[in-house]
Formats: C-alpha cells, sequence, structure tokens
C-alpha cells in the first residue's frame, strides 16, 4: 500500500512526526477522537498560562476580555462568520447542550435526530425531550458508502410538522460520514425547521463557512483537525437566535447578551481558547486545505487496504469520505467495544463501533500518518482477531 502522491510535500508524513509529543511505539491512527496538539501549539498554551499567573487578577479582569475577543475573532474568520455570534465553549458537547437546554421545547414537539449521530448528544436531546415532554425521533441514515442523494432522502422522511430542531452531524462520530450538510440545512429551512449542526470533527477537515451555510447554530472542535489545545470549542449562532440562549454554566453575564453570558461562565483556564490563533497557524503551516485533501488520500487507500487484508469492505467513499476512514470488522456487532479495549492494550487507538449490524473499525489520517501506521494498524487487528473468542 502506497497511499503518498509522488512529491509528497515533505511537511508530512514521517518528517512531521517531529512536531508532535506521540509515543513512537504507538500506533497512533485516532487523531478524530481526541487529536493530538503539536508542541508549538503547546509551547504558545503555555506563554498564555505564564502571562495568567503572573498577576492572575490583573489578567482574568483587564487582560483576558479582549484576548478572547481577538482569539474569538480570528476564528470567526476562517469560519466565514462574524467575531460576534461567536463563542468558545470546551467541546461540542457543551455547544449542543447550551442550545438544546436553552430552547423552548413543549409537549408533542419533535427533535430529529440521526441514527449515526454522537451518542453523548443523542443524550442530551433525550433528556431535554423527557422534561419537556418532546419525543426524540431518528432519522435511519443508509450504510454503508450511502450516496449524499439518499442520505438526504432520509432525513427529510423523517420530519414532520411537529419538528420543532433538527440536530445534523457534519461529520458523524462512529461512522465517519462526511454528510450533504448544505442540502440538508436547506430541506430544513425549507419546512421552516431551524437547524443545530454538530460539526465536532468538521473544521480542519472538511471547509467551514457558516454565513453561507445558514444553519441556526453551529458548534465545532478545534482540537481535533486543528490540532488545538484540549478543551478549545465554539459555538456559532445567528443573530436572530441569540436571545435566549444560555450557556450550561449561568453565571454573572445572564441576560447581558449572548458574548457576555458565554465568555465569562466563572474561573477556568482559559488558556486552551487563547492558543487557537497558534493551532490555526500551524495548521495554515502544514498546507491547510492541501493537507486535508492529503489526509483524505491517505484514510482511503489505508480503509480500503484494511479492508481488502480483512477480506470485508469499507464504509464510506467518494463525497462521503474524510479524512477517516471505516472498515468491518469480522466479528460480531456486540464485541465491537471489547475488541477496542483489546486494540488499545495492543498498542493502537483505533476504536471500533458497532453500527447497525455490524462491527466497524475506525481510523484517522493526519499529517503525522504514514503508510507504515496502517500496516502495523492490521498487524495488531489480524493478531488480535485471532485471539478473539
Amino acid at each position: 500500500m502506497n497511499s503518498e502522491p509522488s512529491g509528497v510535500d515533505p511537511r508530512w508524513g514521517a518528517a512531521a512526526r517531529a512536531a508532535w509529543a506521540l509515543d513512537p511505539d504507538f500506533v497512533s491512527v485516532n487523531h478524530g477522537a481526541y487529536g493530538a496538539t503539536p508542541r508549538a501549539v503547546l509551547d504558545a498554551q503555555t506563554a498564555w498560562r505564564t502571562r495568567m499567573e503572573a498577576q492572575p487578577g490583573r489578567f482574568m479582569r483587564a487582560e483576558l476580555p479582549g484576548a478572547l475577543r481577538a482569539a474569538a475573532a480570528r476564528l470567526a474568520a476562517f469560519l466565514g462568520a462574524a467575531a460576534d455570534d461567536l463563542a468558545f465553549v470546551a467541546n461540542a458537547t457543551e455547544g449542543c447542550n447550551a442550545v438544546l437546554r436553552s430552547f423552548p421545547f413543549a409537549p408533542g414537539d419533535e427533535i430529529l435526530v440521526l441514527t449515526h449521530g454522537y451518542g453523548a448528544v443523542r443524550n442530551t436531546v433525550r433528556y431535554v425531550a423527557d422534561r419537556a415532554g418532546a419525543r426524540m425521533i431518528e432519522a435511519a441514515i443508509p450504510w454503508p458508502r450511502p450516496a449524499p442523494e439518499a442520505v438526504l432522502a432520509a432525513v427529510v422522511a423523517a420530519l414532520s410538522g411537529r419538528t420543532r430542531m433538527a440536530v445534523i452531524d457534519h461529520i458523524t462520530s462512529p461512522s465517519a460520514l462526511v454528510l450533504p450538510i448544505a442540502g440538508i440545512v436547506a430541506a430544513c429551512r425549507a419546512r421552516g425547521i431551524p437547524v443545530l449542526v454538530d460539526g465536532a470533527h468538521a473544521p480542519g477537515q472538511v471547509p467551514v463557512d457558516l454565513a453561507a451555510l445558514g444553519a441556526d447554530w453551529y458548534t465545532g472542535n478545534c482540537h481535533k483537525w486543528l490540532c488545538a489545545p484540549k478543551g478549545a470549542g465554539f459555538l456559532w449562532a445567528a443573530p436572530a437566535r441569540q436571545a435566549g440562549l444560555h450557556p450550561p454554566v449561568i453565571s454573572h453575564g445572564l441576560d447581558r447578551g449572548f458574548l457576555a453570558e458565554f465568555d465569562w461562565t466563572g474561573t477556568r483556564d482559559p488558556s486552551a481558547f487563547l492558543a487557537v490563533p497558534a493551532a490555526l497557524d500551524f495548521w495554515e503551516g502544514m498546507g491547510g486545505m492541501a493537507l486535508a485533501a492529503r489526509n483524505r488520500a491517505l484514510a482511503a487507500a489505508a480503509g480500503a487496504g484494511l479492508a481488502a487484508r480483512l477480506g470485508t469492505e469499507v464504509g464510506t467513499e467518494g463525497a462521503g469520505a474524510g479524512s477517516m476512514a471505516t472498515v468491518r470488522l469480522p466479528i460480531a456487532p456486540d464485541q465491537a467495544e471489547a475488541f477496542a479495549a483489546r486494540l488499545l492494550a495492543a498498542g493502537t487507538d483505533a476504536p471500533a463501533h458497532r453500527i447497525g449490524d455490524g462491527a466497524w473499525l475506525r481510523l484517522s489520517a493526519q499529517a503525522y500518518n504514514t503508510d507504515a501506521d496502517y500496516e502495523r494498524l492490521g498487524d495488531i487487528v489480524v493478531r488480535t482477531l485471532g485471539t478473539t473468542a
């Protein structure tokens, strides 16, 4: 398997590994889960922490507000949004909680989610639905290798006159499926249904233009594909959707406006937020969307190679494929979680999930990955399968 094109950018592959502090003895092919923060970005975060601890009171009161807004403005520009419409949150799950727990659902309302939706967000939907007397409705995503039109049709078929909100993943977490998000948002808006987009995996993996997309809310992570420190997420809200939107932690800014509420929710370490511009500098320096295209090609080749080795199939292809790939495992669906634990113990972080009637392994491709990583992954998977009862 050789997925690197001739004349490959020298910033990628083995040459990139030194930019991260990754364990060389561990097969790191799960960047999509928790990311991995480069040394340069960690240094920027440390510099912010040092500045904060030099005089915490002065920093929190006099320096942080402007620094936080400057960092948000840089991120907003990258996402095609106005700075005043974007606030930092710890992660996309927190952003989804803010929107869902602020929305005035009523008895009989329906909240649409996807069968491939992220488990924590589905739990949040269940939580708010139970307390409001509403219902969680699932749109059944075709699988594997669904055409974009089939995904859109599945979402539209699940909408009804009672749908009060659609919670749609930009890229699904367990199945790594890049959804036709613009078409889904447009279909919902045509029916007067507001859309919350869970973009946890999107920034840095696919282009994101919030102004053009037209969703009502969009939340995402910077710690995944943009390589920011852990705890750096964002929530964007259209101006018309900001009134009544509150963070999960209510603090001094209550009812003083979107930014007043979200920019201060109590004392916390803001260095992950403030290091986001350094992460953007790093990502752009590594090639930006050219790196994302390389990662997409590497993930596709790695997934196809592993599927061929196992005699199974891949889950995504074409427009539905990103910088992650999924491969069917030759085990029972209910063995997926235990198999993932066995892989971790064997030296790789590749996760396994039950999707529909199968068990699927997900792998990621980032700048530091090479073909050799996936050869090692294949060896571990085959060896672990041989010891699976």
